[in-house]
């Protein structure tokens, strides 16, 4: 077990209702001047917007507002909201929605202070003097960001990450019942995302770990038992609730605790996703069942526990090799149960762009911490992925 150190400041306003409390979350963090971030018309439909529109005229906050955040958020938009938000006097940014909106949230909280352009901190990893507190209302169950230290952005052609304890947004409010209205696919692809989370921080080099091996795993379970209870009926509201709060626990970094976490999945999905605009947990679907299938004859210890203590796979009748290609295996029967693609060839891409993108995700070195992957080992997973 390796050292560590954990901190995570979010409050974490969870259940029914739990929108109420914000007009008391705004006025504990003397806000005088608000960008209020999201995407659609959900907000309004689910009552959000009239929430914040009340508390917000009720301490006298100034409401600035941006309703075109989109997957895959882009600095251009970081850039229009930074420039709006330097004009408004912004002193706090709330993102409701998903990771979408709160990483365009992050970004701007970082971007408003600064003198020179948002996208130096993804780019050429500037250290920001001054953030913005952030807040959220999440009304999905996939990415974490609403407790997480980290922010993806796109320019098109990169698509980056930007890590900073103070971008940990202050309050997340969670109702689960916003959940209840997202379409079948949307509530899966985030599943597949929250397990992804777990999975890359499960994979991990240390033999030492039982504490956050056992908590994943609990948590693995957790996750596949509810989405089962999901399948059979979408409007259960106590499932919806466990899987956003899963959504939390796998990416606030607790479970990081101990370890250190592979992400090689992560870079070749971001690079997907950088070049044809895929959804995240769809990528991850893909990308991970592939790299579980190098692993395998790599180094397939990690996915054969996995394999063995949470799919019940005997170690007895099985190598460690044929374990983590059966991982590989029901890992994308599940996928498929979801109604979540597998493969690059049922998202119309072909091994045109392999060199490109492996060449962009080592542009800095090899990436992945349990196995380092080169842009050749990136060629390779991706060709099994097809």
């Amino acid at each position: 077990m390796i050292g560590f150190e954990y901190y995570n400041p979010a409050k974490i306003v969870f259940g029914e209702d739990s929108e109420l409390k914000l007009k008391g979350l705004l006025e504990d963090h003397g806000v005088k001047s608000l960008l209020l971030v999201y995407s659609g018309d959900f907000i309004r439909e689910l009552g959000i917007y009239s929430v914040i529109e009340k508390a917000t005229s009720e301490l006298g906050i100034r409401f600035t507002e941006n309703g075109i955040v989109v997957p895959n958020p882009s600095i251009d938009l970081v850039r229009e909201l930074v420039a709006q938000g330097k004009k408004d006097k912004v002193d706090f940014v709330l993102a409701v929605g998903g990771g979408s909106a709160i990483d365009t949230a992050k970004a701007v909280a970082i971007g408003i202070p600064y003198d020179g352009d948002a996208w130096d901190f993804f780019e050429k990893g500037v250290i920001p003097k001054e953030v913005l507190p952030v807040g959220v209302i999440a009304t999905t169950a996939s990415s974490g960001s609403e407790t997480s230290n980290a922010a993806i952005l796109s320019s098109g052609e990169w698509k980056l990450g930007f890590e900073d304890d103070r971008i940990i947004p202050r309050f997340a409010i969670m109702n689960p019942r916003f959940t209840a209205g997202l379409p079948k696919y949307q509530t899966f692809v985030g599943i597949a995302d929250v397990l992804s989370h777990l999975l890359e921080r499960y994979f991990s080099d240390e033999k030492h770990s039982d504490t956050t091996d056992y908590l994943i795993e609990g948590a693995v379970r957790a996750l596949l038992l509810n989405a089962d209870r999901l399948l059979k009926d979408p409007g259960d509201v106590n499932a919806r609730g466990e899987i956003q709060w899963l959504a939390s626990v796998a990416h606030n970094n607790f479970l990081d605790a101990g370890r250190r976490a592979d992400w090689g999945s992560h870079r070749i999905e971001h690079e997907l996703s950088a070049q044809y605009n895929i959804t995240h947990g769809e990528g991850m679907a893909v990308a991970m069942t592939a790299w579980i299938r190098y692993v395998s004859g790599v180094k397939p210890w990690r996915p054969a526990l996995l394999a063995s203590r949470v799919f019940g796979v005997d170690p007895y009748d099985y190598s460690e090799k044929e374990r983590a290609l059966i991982l590989a295996d029901s890992l994308e029967d599940l996928f498929r149960k979801w109604g979540v693609k597998t493969r690059l060839t049922e998202l119309g891409i072909d091994e045109r762009d392999f060199e490109v993108m492996a060449g962009r995700a080592t542009r800095n070195g090899s990436v992945g911490h349990y196995i380092p992957l080169d842009a050749d080992t990136i060629r390779e997973i991706l060709k099994l992925a097809l």
